[in-house]
């Protein structure tokens, strides 16, 4: 059945959340706190890891070496990105959208890290090659493997979220509901544009921002990581226009 990946990725996510919430009760604030640095730290590597995969390139003619590629298309894309995400405030977005489900989530309003971690999570689990890849397998073929694999890994992440920053962390799994879905159902107006090289640009833009998104967990919040989601979107036009483009 065409959409089983995105809805089993949507229940792991709350299930994830659900038991991450046993154990915040549990947890001393410096615990958490410690928590949080501990997951900042994974992340950071995380997305270094996937920059440097799709960034680094090793050539061996008689003597290895390593260069860099696609550094041009990587800078223009992260700057028009921001530019525009700063114009359209998607940061701001984000959060204004966080404070509207706490209003009706947490009617106590005792939950201080709802926004935060709704807005957090939801970036981590959102950003990646797999969401995309995954949803277009799933809406093309009805492979849903894929998105089977994303939910295991969510699952795990969110859990460890909702278990430092509470039940903000399972609300993200709307955006992934609404971000996979789509992508699902108009996965054969998509699958042309999704070439290899644009989903291996598109990882590579993902990773450096989930690399942000881990700096922000270690030393607080230094990028708006939602004002520079455009720019996967410069970086998959660049890829796909390349050819076209006289630099």
């Amino acid at each position: 059945m065409v959409g089983m990946g995105t809805i089993a990725n949507v229940l792991a996510i709350v299930v994830g959340g659900c038991i991450g919430l046993l154990a915040k009760g549990g947890l001393k604030q410096s615990v958490q706190d410690s928590v949080i640095r501990s997951l900042g730290l994974s992340t950071l590597f995380i997305g270094a890891g996937g920059a440097l995969c799709g960034m680094l390139v090793i050539s061996d003619g008689g003597l290895s070496t390593v260069s860099t590629r696609d550094t041009l298309f990587m800078i223009l894309s992260l700057a028009l990105g921001t530019l525009v995400g700063e114009f359209c405030d998607f940061d701001g977005k984000m959060e204004r959208l966080g404070v509207w489900l706490k209003a009706r989530a947490d009617r106590k309003g005792g939950d201080n890290q709802f926004v935060q971690g709704f807005v957090t999570a939801s970036l981590v689990v959102c950003i990646g090659a797999m969401a995309i890849v995954g949803s277009i397998q799933d809406g093309l073929s009805g492979d849903p493997s894929t998105l089977y694999t994303k939910s295991i890994l969510d699952f795990l992440i969110v859990m460890i979220f909702a278990s430092t920053y509470g039940k903000g962390a399972i609300f993200s799994a709307l955006p992934v509901g609404v971000l996979q879905g789509t992508v699902t159902l108009c996965a054969g107006l998509l699958s042309p544009v999704f070439s290899q090289p644009v989903i291996d640009n598109l990882s590579f833009l993902g990773s450096m921002l989930i690399f942000c998104v881990g700096v922000n967990l270690c030393f607080g919040t230094k990028f708006k990581v939602a004002n520079m989601l455009p720019a996967l979107v410069f970086g998959a036009v660049f890829t796909a226009a390349g050819p076209l483009l006289p630099f």
